[in-house]
């Protein structure tokens, strides 16, 4: 990316509050800090975000029989409560929740958004729809800006900021949050080049790296023209249509994220979670 080199001149008190933010990983020096604030503050942000929190937790069983996936407790807090909080964190205060098995619960727990600081709203499936069936309920909440996307049973430390300013930046129709994993299985794994995935395997027939679908995405609102209007349907396929006509990007991160899917996975959330210091969202 094209480059011009810029002397200014800042107040004390703003330059001191400017390396403040400088962590030496998401923000590196001065230079990158002043381009990261300048873009945040001129380019638009998101403001909503989707939490998919409409399936049966199977694997989960017998925990999900009488308890949704998403209010599984870790450390004393349902999980949707963390996904919540880390949107709040990066200036989304617009909510809807796909709900469907046992969603009376969640209704019942998270409710109108208040307590949070936020406002929700709840998109009802009937009958399951898959992930991306799960979309078609929400095209009435969303306008003409880019949305997000995470699941509910996703437990992340995330930079959200800087996955929303990488969306930005690239243009593509859809940007894929990338963890990485030495075994790839149960996860649709991609083949990155710059900001492009090249190539999208949603089964475990193929393993072409070990950057793995961490479920959590950011969708232009043209993503619904790729979900068909009937049937259930999944994300993954959707993903695998928008890599072949070169319209899917995606965003390696480092942060600490569990899928909170199996009884081993989440034995090992509690065991490491409350270590992992937080990545800090930035708002302007």
């Amino acid at each position: 990316m094209d480059r011009q080199r810029l002397t200014i001149t800042l107040r004390s008190d703003v330059l001191k509050r400017l390396d403040q933010a400088i962590d030496g990983v998401s923000i590196r020096n001065r230079s990158h800090a002043i381009e990261y604030f300048l873009s945040k503050s001129l380019t638009p942000t998101i403001t909503q975000a989707v939490i998919l929190a409409g399936g049966e937790g199977v694997k989960m069983r017998p925990l999900t029989y009488e308890v949704p996936k998403p209010l599984i407790l870790l450390s004393g807090k349902p999980l949707i409560e963390y996904t919540i909080e880390l949107l709040r964190e990066a200036g989304i205060r617009e909510i809807i929740i796909a709900v469907g098995y046992l969603g009376d619960k969640i209704k019942e727990e998270v409710g109108s958004g208040k307590k949070y600081g936020v406002n929700i709203y709840y998109s009802e499936e009937k009958e399951p729809r898959g992930s991306a069936g799960a979309l078609r309920g929400i095209k009435p909440f969303i306008g003409n800006q880019p949305f997000l996307v995470i699941h509910g049973d996703v437990l992340t430390k995330i930079n959200l900021s800087d996955f929303i300013s990488f969306h930005e930046k690239e243009k593509f129709i859809a940007s894929l949050a990338l963890s990485t994993a030495s075994d790839t299985k149960g996860y649709g794994t991609v083949l990155l080049r710059g900001g492009r995935i090249l190539k999208f395997i949603k089964d475990d027939k193929e393993k072409i790296s070990q950057h793995i679908n961490a479920g959590i995405y950011i969708f232009n609102p043209e993503i619904i023209n790729f979900i068909p209007k009937k049937g259930e349907y999944n994300l993954e396929s959707v993903f695998e249509l928008l890599a072949r006509e070169e319209k899917l990007a995606g965003f390696p991160f480092e942060s600490a994220w569990f899928d909170i899917s199996t009884p081993k996975n989440y034995e090992i959330a509690i065991k490491k979670w409350q270590k992992i210091p937080s990545s800090k969202n930035r708002t302007s």
